[in-house]
């Protein structure tokens, strides 16, 4: 009799199993990736699907947005964060199963592409400084992610912290939801200037890069790529197959094409 209701426990236990890696397997391919992406996961997308992957369901947004929504039960089988920090966030709540290096970018002070402001002098902190306190001008408004939430916008703070002008240029910043919204007022001549990524500016022609922001001011900007869910690789096909294309050779060519640089396993 032990025996007996033992096998039917094991068969039991065996059908949840299935069941469950088939409802997951079932799952659409859901992304999730900083806003800064946008142009990368679109050819990645089409890429894959050439090669005979599911189309991935992209959700762009800010890293903090998008983490917050994970946390709060979003079903997203991969996070790609332009901030470890976002990653990290999800991680402690025990929702990844695998993290990978995926990419490297700049921050950059762009205008619009007919703008007159002038360069930085030199690629010294104080001539920096200068510029973008002129290119602001005394009415005007620095367009950033808010860094709250937005990698973008957590760059630009912590380079005009370690600049020594945070406090004075913090009243006159247009701090916003995603790095893509900063970058669009610029090139639509509402703010004067702004602190984007390089691949940002690459993608936008109506806009201009004035000045280089040297990492010894920020963090190296960093994009980690989460997959989530459960610990059985069965789980989520798609997604695993979906990260090892983003991470590989193709991927990598894809990221250089749009101005960010490839971060090797």
């Amino acid at each position: 009799m032990k025996a007996f209701l033992t096998g039917l426990l094991l068969a039991a236990l065996a059908v949840t199993t299935s069941q469950d890696r088939a409802e997951a397997a079932d799952r659409p391919l859901l992304v999730f990736a900083a806003a800064s992406l946008a142009e990368v996961m679109d050819e990645a997308g089409k890429g894959f699907v050439a090669k005979g992957g599911e189309a991935p369901q992209v959700s762009l947004a800010g890293s903090g947005t998008l983490a917050r929504q994970i946390i709060a039960g979003a079903p997203a089988t991969l996070f790609i964060s332009a901030h470890p920090k976002w990653v990290d966030e999800v991680e402690k709540a025990g929702l990844t199963r695998e993290i990978r290096p995926y990419a490297a970018n700049r921050v950059v002070l762009v205008v619009a592409k007919d703008s007159g402001a002038t360069p930085p002098a030199d690629d010294g902190d104080a001539a920096l400084s200068a510029a973008i306190d002129a290119v602001i001008g005394a009415d005007g408004r620095l367009a950033i992610g808010d860094p709250a939430s937005v990698p973008a916008g957590q760059y630009a703070r912590d380079a005009l912290t370690s600049l020594g002008i945070w406090s004075k240029i913090e009243p006159r910043t247009a701090p916003v939801e995603n790095v893509r919204v900063a970058l669009s007022l610029v090139a639509r001549g509402e703010a004067p200037a702004g602190i984007v990524y390089a691949s940002d500016a690459a993608a936008e022609p109506d806009v201009k890069v004035l000045a280089v922001l040297p990492e010894r001011l920020h963090q190296p900007v960093r994009y980690p790529a989460a997959l989530l869910g459960a610990a059985d690789e069965e789980a989520a096909p798609s997604a695993v197959a979906f990260l090892d294309y983003l991470t590989g050779p193709d991927g990598a060519d894809i990221l250089r094409r749009h101005g960010l640089e490839p971060i090797a396993k």
